[in-house]
């Protein structure tokens, strides 16, 4: 049997599918910073903008096709002798629409309606308006169900038992050095798992083994390392 994968992966992984990575840009979104459209505040001071915000990352992401390095990693899930745990911080649907299961996604879904009433979850439609009603309680409070700027990331405690059980820390499309993911590779190390970073360019955090380059290229051959043909 082979040993447990925990993968935390990031933009970099779906970057290659089309869809934009803010942060190694500008930042900026029709000249609002994100962190504008992406905040509770924000959505309370002016929801339509945020409710279109998000629109427009429904609409890429369904444009949007899973690649190489997504369907790779489903494969290594499918055939590895031993658990593969799959936590994100994207909030599309590419890793589950490339074969993966029971992806974490740490960041919420794009594709997911929460009511801020009652908690309910449900999939959203293609636009979201302002006003949208929960199909639970009826109530006119739908919001994106998206971790915010200032909000806490979801499925904190199956993401820390998932990496106390496994051998291997993967970092994926992801610089690791914001919290709380930068504490998810602490945390393995203060544990012996051994580490490594597959990224366009090295983060600069520490790690046992850094490969760079496309994801689409590297994390199938590294695939292939693990599960062999």
């Amino acid at each position: 049997m082979g040993k447990a994968i925990f993968i935390l992966s990031g933009a970099g992984l779906s970057a290659e599918s089309g869809l934009k990575t803010f942060r190694a840009e500008d930042g900026l979104w029709e000249e609002h910073r994100v962190e504008d459209v992406a905040t509770p505040e924000a959505f309370a001071r002016d929801p339509a903008l945020v409710q279109r915000f998000y629109n427009e990352r429904r609409a890429g992401v369904a444009a949007a096709q899973p690649n190489a390095a997504h369907e790779a990693l489903a494969r290594l899930q499918r055939d590895h002798g031993a658990p593969v745990h799959l936590v994100t911080q994207n909030i599309d649907d590419l890793l589950e629409r490339g074969g993966a299961r029971d992806v974490i996604h740490m960041h919420g879904e794009v594709n997911s309606a929460l009511c801020a009433r009652c908690g309910h979850r449900w999939e959203a439609p293609a636009v979201m308006v302002v006003g949208e009603v929960c199909v639970a309680c009826g109530a006119p409070t739908a919001r994106p169900d998206i971790v915010w700027f200032g909000e806490i990331p979801y499925h904190m405690e199956a993401i820390g038992a998932a990496l106390e059980e496994s051998d291997l820390f993967v970092a994926i499309g992801t610089s690791g050095l914001v919290y709380p993911a930068a504490g998810f590779r602490q945390m393995a190390q203060q544990h012996g798992i051994a580490t490594l970073e597959i990224n366009l360019a090295a983060s600069g955090a520490r790690f046992d083994d850094v490969r760079e380059g496309a994801a689409s290229r590297l994390v199938p051959d590294w695939v292939e390392e693990i599960i062999g043909g």
